[in-house]
């Protein structure tokens, strides 16, 4: 699980996702292609979430909320190799990175949302 935004504020946040997801997506295509026996599901969703600091005993910085179980289920609603994002996040760099509309996806506890796989960058100029 990855976050962009926190603790400091970050209004590219999804491209910035996007971005990452994309890097990771080619690292492990190349991987794969050199013998590697890995394959993976990438899911990103954008939203407001809570986070803070958990334990007694040992103190482990976490996250929680809507947005982390949507993200959870982008990831889970995806097919090996792709990254799948919720409209939301969609909405917030269609401008800048190509998509594929899934359309309508049932996911668990959510009912229906609409998804999109991310294809490539159009904006190649990383903040």
């Amino acid at each position: 699980m990855a976050v962009c935004g926190l603790p400091k504020a970050n209004e590219d946040h999804a491209f910035h996702t996007v971005n990452a997801a994309i890097a990771i997506r080619d690292f492990m295509d190349e991987y794969k292609m050199n013998g590697g026996l890995f394959e993976l599901r990438l899911g990103v969703h954008s939203g407001p979430l809570v986070a803070g600091v958990v334990g007694v005993n040992k103190f482990a910085f976490d996250i929680w909320g809507d947005t982390v179980n949507t993200a959870s289920r982008m990831e889970h609603t995806s097919k090996k190799g792709k990254i799948n994002i919720s409209k939301a996040t969609y909405e917030l760099i269609k401008d800048r990175v190509k998509c594929t509309s899934r359309g309508e996806i049932p996911i668990k506890n959510r009912g229906k949302i609409e998804m999109f796989f991310v294809e490539e960058l159009i904006d190649f100029e990383v903040d």
